[in-house]
C-alpha cells in the first residue's frame, strides 16, 4: 500500500501542469500560455510543420527523383543519399539539440531552425551536381533535428495534464510525418510540372519562411528557467556522450547507405570498417550513459517495458513506410512512366486518408485500448507492403497501389499517435524535449537504415547501379524487404500493455500510470 501511495504521489508531481500553462482543475480548457484559441491553433500547426520538416522534404525529393537523376547524372546510391543523408544528420544530432533545447531555451531554437531550413532549401535548389545536392540533403536534415525536440517540449509543457484537448493537439502533431510526406509530394509534383524540379525546393523555402514568421508570434514561453552558457552548464551537457552518439550513429548509418553503391557491396573494406566503428561507438555511448552523472540519454527510460516495445514497433513499421514510399515513387516514374505531377495525384489518397485517420485517433485515444490501435496499425503496414510486393506492371492502380497508400497512413498515424502520447509521459516536464528527441532519433535512424538496406537489395537485383531501372524485379525485392520489416514489427505488439491514454480524470491517469509503467524505486524493480 505504501508503494502505491508513493507511486500516486510521484504521478501527481510528474503530471502537474507547468506554472502558467494549464490549470489542473480545468485540463480541458485552453492552456494559459496562449492568449487566444487562434494562437493555440496556429502554434499546433507550427509544431506539426516542425516534425513534418523532414517528411515534407522527403516527399518533395521522392517525387522528383527521376528528373534529378537525369539532370545531375546520379546513380541509385547517390539518389538515395539525398534522403538518407538527411535522415542520417537528423538522427545523429537529435539528442544533442534536445539537450540544448531543455537547457538554453526551446522557443529560440525552434524559431532559428525554421529560418535555417528555409534558407538551406533555397540554396539547395541551385544544385549543379550530385555531391552538392547530397551535402545539402544532409544540411536540410540538420534543421529538423533542431526543430523537433523544442516543438515536442513546448507542446508537452503546454498540455501538461491528460485531456481530450491534449489528445486532439497531439493527433494534429502526429500527422506531421505521414501527411507532411504526402503534401510535400503533391506540392512538388505541381511545382515540377509548372517549372522544374528546382522549383519544388524553392517552394519548400517559401512555405517555411511563412511558418518562421508565424512561429515568432505563436510559439509560447513554457520554460520557467533556462541556463546561461557557463562551464558548469557545459559539464552537465554531457559533451562526451554527444560526441559518441553523433559519431556512432553517423558511421553506422553511413555504412548502410553507401554499401549499395560500393564496388563490392557489403564486402567492401571501408564499408565494413565504418559499420564496425559505428557499432563500437554506439555501444560505448550506452556504456558511458550508465556511468555519466548527467547523461544525455537516461538509460532508466528504457527500463520502461512499454517505452522500449513501442519504440521498436514504430521503428520497424516506419522503416517499411519510408522505404516503400521512396521506391514506389521511383517505380511509378521509371516503370509506369508517370510524370512528377501524375505521381503526386496518385499519392493524393494518402494525404486525405492521413487527415481522416488523425481526426479519428484524436477522438478515440482515450476510449479505445491503445494496444489494439497499435496492432491495427501494424497489420495495416503489413497489408500495405504485401500489396506492393505482389503487384505486377499491368496491375490495376485501384486494386494494389490505392489500398496500399491508405493502409500505410493508417499504420503510420495510429502508431505515431499512440507512441507520441506515451513517450511524452516517460520523462518529467523539464526533459520533454529529450523525450521527443529520443523517440524521433529512433524514427530517423530507421529511415536511414531502411534506405541503405533497400538500396543494396535494389542493386543486387538490377543490372547495375543506375537509378532509372525500368524492370520490375529490383523493386519487388525492395517491397519484400518492407513486408519483412512490417511483419517483424507486428510480432512485438502482443507484448505491449498500454491501455487508453489522455483521460481527463486525474484518477484514471494515475491508474494508467501505475498499471502500465515501471515505477522507479530503490531496487529498480516494478512495484
Amino acid at each position: 500500500m505504501a508503494q502505491v501511495d508513493a507511486s500516486l504521489t510521484a504521478v501527481e508531481s510528474h503530471t502537474a501542469p507547468h506554472p502558467g500553462t494549464e490549470e489542473g482543475a480545468n485540463s480541458g480548457r485552453r492552456p494559459e500560455c496562449f492568449n487566444s484559441t487562434l494562437q493555440e491553433c496556429l502554434f499546433v500547426l507550427t509544431a506539426t510543420m516542425s516534425i513534418g520538416m523532414s517528411s515534407f522534404l522527403y516527399g518533395i525529393t521522392t517525387v522528383i527523383t527521376a528528373p534529378i537523376g537525369r539532370d545531375l547524372h546520379m546513380t541509385s546510391a547517390q539518389l538515395t543519399w539525398i534522403n538518407a543523408s538527411g535522415a542520417l544528420s537528423s538522427g545523429s544530432f537529435l539528442l544533442f539539440f534536445a539537450k540544448v533545447a531543455d537547457t538554453f531555451g526551446r522557443r529560440s531554437l525552434l524559431i532559428f531552425a525554421m529560418a535555417a531550413f528555409a534558407i538551406s532549401s533555397l540554396i539547395a535548389g541551385f544544385a549543379t551536381n550530385a555531391m552538392y545536392l547530397d551535402v545539402f540533403g544532409g544540411l536540410l536534415g540538420l534543421w529538423p533535428a533542431a526543430a523537433v525536440p523544442p516543438a515536442v517540449g513546448i507542446l508537452g509543457a503546454a498540455y501538461g495534464v491528460p485531456s481530450k484537448r491534449k489528445n486532439k493537439a497531439f493527433a494534429c502533431f502526429s500527422a506531421g510525418n505521414p501527411v507532411g510526406f504526402v503534401m510535400g509530394s503533391i506540392f512538388s509534383g505541381v511545382a515540377a510540372n509548372l517549372f522544374n524540379w528546382r522549383a519544388s525546393l524553392w517552394l519548400l523555402a517559401i512555405i517555411y519562411v511563412c511558418f518562421f514568421v508565424a512561429a515568432i508570434w505563436t510559439v509560447p514561453k513554457t520554460q520557467a528557467e533556462t541556463e546561461r552558457l557557463s562551464w558548469d552548464v557545459l559539464k552537465r551537457l554531457d559533451l562526451f556522450g554527444i560526441l559518441l552518439s553523433i559519431a556512432g550513429i553517423a558511421l553506422f548509418c553511413s555504412s548502410l547507405t553507401i554499401a549499395g553503391g560500393a564496388a563490392h557491396g557489403w564486402r567492401t573494406s571501408y564499408v565494413l570498417v565504418l559499420l564496425v566503428l559505428g557499432i563500437a561507438l554506439m555501444v560505448s555511448f550506452i556504456g558511458w550513459e550508465g556511468y555519466c552523472k548527467y547523461p544525455l540519454m537516461p538509460l532508466q527510460i528504457w527500463r520502461d517495458r512499454n517505452f522500449s516495445l513501442i519504440s521498436v514497433v514504430v521503428l520497424l513499421g516506419f522503416m517499411s513506410f519510408t522505404t516503400s514510399a521512396f521506391w514506389l515513387s521511383l517505380y511509378m516514374q521509371n516503370v509506369l512512366k508517370f510524370s512528377a505531377l501524375k505521381v503526386a495525384i496518385h499519392l493524393l489518397p494518402q494525404a486525405i486518408g492521413g487527415i481522416l485517420v488523425n481526426v479519428f485517433a484524436g477522438l478515440v485515444l482515450h476510449r479505445v485500448n491503445n494496444k489494439l490501435l497499435t496492432g491495427i496499425g501494424a497489420l495495416a503496414y503489413l497489408g500495405s507492403a504485401i500489396l506492393l510486393a505482389t503487384m505486377k506492371e499491368e496491375s490495376s492502380y485501384w486494386a494494389f497501389i490505392f489500398p496500399s497508400l491508405l493502409l500505410s497512413v493508417i499504420g503510420a498515424d495510429l502508431q505515431f499517435n499512440v507512441a507520441n502520447m506515451y513517450v511524452m509521459s516517460s520523462l518529467p516536464p523539464n526533459q520533454q524535449s529529450l523525450a521527443g528527441g529520443i523517440f524521433n532519433t529512433v524514427t530517423k535512424i530507421c529511415s536511414a537504415i531502411g534506405l541503405g538496406i533497400s538500396a543494396s537489395l535494389y542493386n543486387a537485383e538490377s543490372s547495375g547501379t543506375a537509378a532509372l531501372q525500368t524492370a520490375t524485379k529490383p523493386y519487388h525485392g525492395v517491397f519484400w524487404f518492407c513486408v519483412a520489416s512490417a511483419a517483424l514489427g507486428l510480432c512485438f505488439v502482443p507484448f505491449l500493455t498500454i491501455g487508453t491514454q489522455g483521460q481527463e480524470s486525474k484518477a484514471s491517469s494515475v491508474t494508467n500510470y501505475v498499471d502500465e509503467k515501471s515505477v522507479s524505486n530503490e531496487n529498480g524493480k516494478k512495484p
